[in-house]
């Protein structure tokens, strides 16, 4: 069964390469008759990936999120010069915050904080705002090389 099949196909591909060859030597090969393919080299290479060009929105240009503000910041402030004035509870938490001169009057000025911010030198990161205050972590490295996280609470002052 296995010889037979195997005859079968060496003589189907001999014939074929024959009738080729006797069209060949003929010169009356037509691409157009022996293949449906119009014009094989502006066919795509299977072997290489297909190039997508993608078109950019105005949501893929990164100078749309870019922020320039001439508003002071409270972001590497010191966290011993920052006073919490207030704190406001619902849906999103917000706290009131006031920088502290030299003198440790607060400032007239006054930041909105919300959890995720960073503040201070080291970008401590707001964990939490409570009624009570605002619960900052900070990590840092300590004497031995490793990362160290100090957890500072900041309470409302009432001043």
């Amino acid at each position: 069964m296995k010889k037979m099949l195997a005859l079968t196909f060496i003589m189907t591909s001999f014939g074929l390469s024959f009738q080729l060859g006797a069209q060949a030597s003929n010169g009356s090969i037509d691409l157009n008759k022996a293949s449906r393919i119009k014009n094989p080299f502006e066919m795509r290479d299977p072997f290489k990936r297909e190039l997508r060009r993608r078109r950019r929105s105005k949501k893929d240009y990164p100078g749309l999120r870019t922020v320039f503000s001439n508003i002071p910041s409270i972001d590497n402030v010191p966290l011993d010069q920052i006073k919490i004035t207030g704190i406001l509870i619902g849906k999103e938490r917000r706290a009131v915050a006031k920088m502290v001169d030299s003198s440790g009057k607060p400032g007239e000025q006054s930041f909105i904080l919300k959890e995720g911010m960073k503040l201070g030198e080291n970008n401590a990161e707001i964990k939490a705002i409570l009624p009570g205050g605002i619960v900052l972590v900070e990590k840092i490295r300590n004497v031995y090389d490793q990362d160290e996280y100090l957890e500072t609470i900041i309470p409302v002052s009432s001043d």
